[in-house]
């Protein structure tokens, strides 16, 4: 196994190991010159990829989606990230799987030619405040595009990531483009969004991507609470006792306000604690979530 540094490890591209700094894809890619792509984030815990199956099969379903041709199995793919892994340090490293639809003469149809990707980095874990204290949201009136597709297109997820920056916000809550109070809202831009109503566990099931943590976090809930996949409106958030969010690197992030609004007393839930707490045990014993779709 390679001792690669922190800042330069070994990426595979279109069936090589380049170093990060000299790993490059041509420029007339599909995925740089018309955002045409799928691509998938999931993380070590020490050296052992969670959820690293349901993220393929979530990986396949939005290339099926878009029309983008996967030439490789899933055994096969599974294989050069675990390659990719075992020429790295892999222990607490993001893994990034991104497919395009490759090199394309006239920029705009591809060509038979998909480029895989497999990039690591280090796990960059969130200030402990926002555990212990609680995070905010902002909502964010926009649509999300093929919100049930992981694509490369990011232009709606990069403006209310910037806006909720602005806001002092972890995350921005997409909700309809009309504002309504009494619309929904359905997800954040990089994860899934729950509330709790009493033992009620309410979480959007429609037009939200199908999270590998939120399956996770449904599954070791399931014994505990009620569990209810259903549109979330505006105005029932005034009503939430608690509310958190779920992703490959946040994890349970417990949530205290939206647009300034307290949710529940103001702090982190005992339900989101306890759930926290047995999604870190679900991890600890190496269990890993299916991938589901409707």
């Amino acid at each position: 196994m390679s001792d690669s540094p922190v800042h330069d490890y070994l990426y595979y591209v279109n069936g090589e190991f380049t170093p990060s700094s000299q790993a490059a894809i041509g420029l007339t890619d599909l995925g740089l010159v018309r955002g045409y792509g799928v691509f998938e984030v999931l993380r070590t815990y020490g050296p052992r990829p969670f959820g690293l199956r349901a993220h393929l099969e979530r990986l396949q379903h939005s290339a099926m989606q878009i029309d983008l041709a996967l030439p490789w199995s899933l055994d096969e793919i599974e294989a050069t990230v675990q390659a990719t892994l075992a020429r790295n340090n892999p222990t607490d490293v993001t893994i990034r799987i991104i497919v395009t639809g490759g090199a394309s003469s006239n920029f705009l149809l591809p060509e038979g030619r998909p480029s895989l990707l497999v990039m690591l980095a280090p796990v960059k874990p969130y200030a402990a405040h926002l555990y212990r204290d609680g995070a905010a949201l902002i909502t964010f009136a926009c649509a999300r595009f093929m919100p049930t597709v992981k694509s490369l297109n990011y232009i709606t997820a990069l403006m209310g990531q910037r806006k909720a920056r602005a806001a002092g916000a972890v995350e921005a809550l997409y909700c309809d483009v009309a504002g309504d109070a009494r619309g929904g809202v359905t997800e954040c831009t990089t994860s899934n969004f729950f509330i709790f109503k009493g033992d009620q566990l309410i979480t959007p099931v429609q037009d939200v991507l199908p999270g590998i943590t939120r399956a996770a976090a449904l599954e070791v809930a399931g014994d505990l609470f009620e569990l209810v996949e259903r549109p979330i409106q505006r105005d029932e958030l005034a009503e939430a006792d608690e509310a958190f969010i779920t992703s490959t690197t946040k994890e349970i992030m417990p949530i205290v306000h939206i647009d300034g609004q307290r949710i529940g007393d103001g702090s982190p839930g005992v339900r989101t604690q306890r759930l926290s707490d047995l999604f870190h045990e679900y991890v600890a014993h190496g269990l890993n979530p299916s991938f589901h779709h409707a």
